[in-house]
């Protein structure tokens, strides 16, 4: 205890290096998040199929961040309790991510080595094991990272802190949106989706390696002695002990649910939402393969269309993401946070009602990343007053159940309403993606309720 309250405090380099590590964890996020979708269509995904593969999400972040936080809680190691999981989370989805795009030609791979005719769904089986991967490994390295504020950052840094890691998502998102879309529309080069998570890999990696070197965590080799006690406990025993730091840690909880059904109706389904809604692209599974041709020119339009939207959307983020940190120290986590996912319902209803128009759908995605940029900060500086030393990695790794939890939710409820909201014209399917963003702006309102009967502790 005495040792954290000595911690020295951080300075602008310290926080610019202890935030890139998440700009490439957001970077590759980002390229998942837009691109996974038109990867699986084009090997076959329906709406529902599509939920299904991204359930890896929330599976992985339930049951692998929780365990990584209680692990890496307990590790001993002269390289310190998180650095080890940041790097072997950060070079395993490098290499998913090289192995995605590729999944097809993956899937003839090892039918030519093992002399059999793989299945038409082979493809679209790889790409689902490479998303779980990628989303496994991204949460090995995210629980940590979190954690790792209250391990080297003083208590008085913590919005701070936080503020700079919104930042960082939201600068690191925009470049990986960005990128494909500048490279077409300034140098009139199209970077295929292949290269694109190269580039993801690449950035995760290497951003991942800097942070590590230059943020020093002391060696964990010592704590047994000193905190065995503390901070050897079971998941079930620090699962109790999360709900009883204070009834207020619940209603953060239940904030935290409502807010990512909100904020996964969105990142889930917009590229499908860009691709079939705005741009009015048909359903290319249903159509023969010497039809899908004719639409290619269209889908990436569309695909720059979203990555654009991705963009401005976590501009947004990334230009307010210090500035909610202020606001927050002046009038309070609970009033910046409530104000800021209101902006989201507005956002919601206004991409929903106006879903043929590319200017005000891009116009709203602006306004949604306010509160996103509060999303990536608030609740988890709301959280970080009531944790006890020692148990950093636990406390934020069973927090993440509030975030995974939720997308089970929508890549099966929703993606099941949408994928039955059929819309046919001729030969030609469709569907209702903008229903996603109604049941997303009604949770989002409910969040906020929610958090205005959150009780903060006084300084």
């Amino acid at each position: 205890m005495e040792e954290r309250e000595n911690l020295k405090r951080f300075t602008t380099i310290n926080f610019l290096n202890f935030a890139l590590g998440f700009l490439g964890l957001q970077f590759a996020w980002q390229m998942r998040i837009i691109l996974s979708a038109p990867v699986t269509e084009g090997l076959g995904a329906s709406p529902f199929i599509y939920g299904l593969i991204w359930l890896a999400g929330p599976f992985t972040g339930m049951v692998v961040q929780p365990l990584i936080g209680v692990l890496s809680d307990n590790t001993k190691s002269r390289f310190g309790r998180r650095r080890p999981y940041l790097l072997m989370g950060a070079l395993i989805t490098a290499l998913a991510l090289w192995a995605f795009p590729n999944s097809a030609g993956i899937s003839d791979f090892i039918g030519n080595i093992l002399h059999i005719s793989m299945p038409a769904w082979g493809g679209l089986l790889i790409a689902a094991i490479m998303i779980w991967i990628i989303d496994a490994c991204i949460n090995i390295a995210q629980g940590p990272y979190r954690a790792l504020i209250p391990d080297v950052v003083p208590q008085e840094q913590h919005s701070v802190a936080n503020s700079y890691i919104s930042l960082a998502i939201g600068l690191g998102s925009v470049i990986a949106a960005a990128t494909a879309p500048v490279l077409k529309y300034v140098l009139h080069y199209q970077m295929s989706i292949p290269a694109q998570f190269i580039m993801a890999a690449l950035a995760f990696s290497l951003a991942m390696i800097w942070t590590c070197m230059t943020i020093k965590e002391k060696s964990s080799l010592k704590l047994e002695d000193e905190s065995k006690d503390e901070n050897t406990k079971s998941f079930a025993e620090s699962l109790k002990e999360f709900f009883l730091l204070s009834p207020e840690v619940s209603k953060i909880c239940v904030m935290q649910f409502f807010t990512w059904i909100g904020m996964m109706c969105l990142m889930i389904f917009f590229t499908n939402f860009a691709i079939h809604t705005v741009y009015n692209v048909p359903d290319l599974t249903k159509l023969a393969v010497s039809l899908q041709g004719q639409y290619t020119e269209t889908l990436t339009k569309a695909t720059n269309y979203s990555s654009i939207c991705f963009a401005i959307f976590n501009l947004i983020c990334f230009v307010i993401a210090v500035p909610i940190g202020v606001l927050a120290g002046k009038f309070g986590n609970k009033k910046v946070h409530i104000v800021s996912l209101l902006s989201m319902v507005l956002a919601y209803l206004g991409i929903a009602l106006f879903r043929t128009n590319t200017i005000a759908v891009a116009a709203f995605m602006a306004l949604s990343g306010i509160g996103w940029a509060s999303v990536c900060a608030l609740p988890f500086a709301m959280l970080s007053r009531y944790i006890k030393p020692g148990t950093e990695g636990s406390v934020m790794g069973i927090f993440n159940i509030f975030i995974a939890g939720p997308q089970v939710f929508v890549c099966t409820l929703v993606a099941w309403i949408i994928n039955n909201s059929i819309i046919t014209s001729g030969n030609l399917v469709n569907y209702h993606y903008e229903y996603s963003f109604y049941i997303g702006a009604l949770c989002l309102l409910i969040a906020a309720c929610i958090t205005n009967v959150i009780k903060e502790p006084k300084e």
